[in-house]
């Protein structure tokens, strides 16, 4: 059995892992407190670490995977990362973490300690270079401004901060998908066949990174969406902070357009709908602003579930990083990860699947307005909008942290610029 689950670097089902070549063997591992720091040096170097650039991976279930990681950096067939990289004379570390759905500020201790090591391994005193795709952007972000402003901590010593379609304003999950992700784990989560992987599934939609980061979330059918405490409680101890390193260059890039235009998914449309041995009349709806059902979930022989919502925004069709991962049958997406569950109990699916939808919206990504404002959503972007020092925008919506020349390019050009 094999289900698409949120990742980074080409979603993948955690049992797929084995179909990504090795990654070269690094040059350097080092363990760290909650995660890993791979190195590979620069040819021009001679193996040693002159010019780091630390790239931290971001939310997914389990600890961070070199194959997986590797192979959205270097081997995804339009843009290599690593190779550019090092061709500037950058060293590369990779940072991954031994549980990528622990919290923010617990991953930010491996952050913390991966720079300390590049530190303390540097020749010479070239400042550093550090960021993250997805919530590995906010992990970063959360650590340097945590050394910046705690007196027992060394000077991070980084020029230059980077994000790649991070959710600096919250990430999307449809509620109309978590109420249905929690609904079948509570009908079908003992089953021996697709019980384990439906609780997997809605552990990641609870768990502490998921809470973090997710602008709207429910625990459980029927809950009102809303920010879960602790991201209200992340948000805090972030202010507190001062939001963001100060002694920074800060830049950010987003898989979506700055134009406004959205992805052409409609508001209050039906994204799937299934009948079946297990299921009846079961439907998920497109976010529409205003009161409404997003979804109906019908066991067979069982009462009807309505979920319902009010006051959000149209935000699946919002410019931004799409929700896609590849599967057997060609890439999903949110509302596609939806149709496979529901085909794995057993029921028809009707024609005409809305199969993705906005995951990261490009004001999230360039932090340039509340995805919560409907019309902030669709405005053309421009930097002074952005909390950002410089941003860019993708030519059109693609796959959340698809690594494209277009931005890959702009942020390595932005590294060497930095010194």
């Amino acid at each position: 059995m094999s289900i698409p689950v949120v990742d980074v670097w080409g979603q993948v089902s955690p049992m797929a892992r084995s179909s990504f070549p090795p990654a070269p063997e690094p040059h350097e591992e080092w363990t760290l407190a909650g995660g890993t720091a791979w190195v590979y040096y620069s040819p021009l170097n001679r193996r040693q670490l002159v010019r780091p650039v630390i790239l931290s991976d971001g939310f997914s279930g389990g600890s961070s995977d070199l194959d997986q990681l590797w192979h959205g950096l270097e081997e995804n067939g339009e843009y290599r990362f690593i190779s550019e990289l090092h061709a500037t004379g950058r060293d590369v570390i990779i940072l991954g973490y031994t549980d990528r759905t622990a919290s923010i500020t617990n991953n930010a201790d491996a952050v913390i300690d991966c720079i300390r090591r590049a530190l303390a391994e540097r020749v010479g005193r070239a400042k550093l270079a550090v960021g993250g795709f997805s919530m590995g952007g906010l992990v970063t972000r959360y650590a340097l401004a945590r050394m910046e402003q705690d007196p027992s901590m060394p000077d991070h010593e980084t020029s230059l901060y980077f994000s790649y379609d991070t959710p600096h304003q919250g990430a999307w999950f449809p509620i109309a998908l978590q109420a249905f992700t929690h609904y079948s784990t509570d009908k079908w989560g003992d089953s021996p066949g697709v019980g384990p992987l439906l609780r997997q599934l809605s552990g990641l939609l609870n768990s502490p990174a998921a809470r973090q980061m997710a602008r709207w979330h429910i625990e459980k059918v029927g809950a009102t969406p809303t920010q879960a405490p602790e991201r209200v409680a992340f948000l805090k101890k972030l202010d507190e902070l001062g939001g963001w390193p100060r002694n920074v260059r800060k830049i950010g890039v987003a898989n979506g357009v700055a134009t406004g235009k959205g992805n052409g998914v409609k508001p209050a449309a039906t994204a799937v709908r299934c009948d079946g041995g297990t299921l009846h009349d079961t439907w998920l709806k497109t976010q529409a602003q205003g009161d409404q059902v997003v979804a109906r979930l019908e066991k067979t022989d069982d009462a009807p579930t309505s979920v319902r919502t009010s006051g959000l925004p149209e935000i699946d069709g919002a410019p931004g990083g799409l929700f896609t991962v590849p599967s057997p049958a060609g890439d999903t997406g949110s509302f596609g990860l939806a149709a496979a569950l529901m085909t794995l109990l057993g029921n028809t699916l009707d024609p005409g699947v809305i199969s993705t939808s906005c995951f990261i919206p490009s004001i999230s990504a360039v932090d340039a307005g509340d995805i919560g404002d409907q019309q902030a959503l669709h405005r053309p972007i421009s930097p002074e909008h952005s909390a950002l020092d410089a941003m860019m925008c993708a030519g059109r919506n693609e796959g959340h942290t698809s690594m494209t020349e277009e931005l890959g390019a702009w942020i390595v050009n932005e590294i060497v610029a930095c010194g």
